[in-house]
């Protein structure tokens, strides 16, 4: 299908050119003053990890701000709430310790990358201290910091993510439950899969 493929990194170079000093400067090796207060308010994360083969994954998490904790300037604590049992993440990390984490914050223009490698821990004194509601977290991700830095507004300025009144139509899309029903030519009918869907999260939140 395509004819002009950069296969080098001198090829690559040629096109965009080199990053300047500044842009390489903010990359740290420990989580700052800057970086703890970015986790603390940040309410929404992304999780890149891979397995042995190489196959690649993205999964998001969510609760209320500040729920990744950082245990020490090298260590952020991230728990893991019920789910549909797939754990993609974790049974990567069994073959692969290295993620990338994306941290969000709703108004907040900037992102924070965050790579370095995870560990599945069921420790009680960290499980208990990532408690919601009275509900401890079976597992949590424990994740060893080796490189951080803040990610430029320019691709959340351009999406104008932020920005309710440009926001797609969302007329048309798919329901979770209509995707599942049809991508898995369940017996179920989407009504009914609906129903499974919003009685798992009535009941299974955390």
């Amino acid at each position: 299908m395509f004819a002009d493929i950069l296969t080098t990194a001198e090829q690559l170079r040629s096109v965009i050119g080199y990053p300047s000093h500044r842009v390489l400067a903010k990359h740290v090796a420990a989580l700052d003053a800057h970086c703890r207060a970015f986790v603390a308010r940040s309410p929404f994360v992304l999780i890149a990890s891979a397995n042995g083969a190489g196959s690649m994954d993205v999964s998001p998490r969510g609760d209320p701000p500040g729920f990744v904790q950082v245990l020490d300037d090298k260590t952020l604590a991230i728990p893991e709430r019920p789910g549909n049992r797939k754990a993609d993440t974790f049974s990567n990390l069994i073959q692969n310790q290295r993620v990338g984490l994306l941290f969000l914050i709703p108004g907040k223009q900037e992102t924070l990358r965050v790579s370095g490698t995870a560990a599945i821990v069921r420790d009680q004194w960290l499980r208990d201290r990532l408690a919601v509601h009275d509900k401890t977290p079976e597992l949590a991700l424990a994740v060893t910091v080796e490189e951080v830095f803040f990610h430029c507004a320019k691709c959340v300025i351009r999406s104008q993510l932020w920005s309710a009144g440009n926001w797609p139509d969302l007329a048309g899309l798919p329901t979770l439950a209509q995707a599942m029903v049809d991508a898995g030519r369940l017996a179920e009918t989407p009504e009914q899969m609906q129903a499974l869907i919003d009685e798992d999260i009535r009941q299974r939140l955390y």
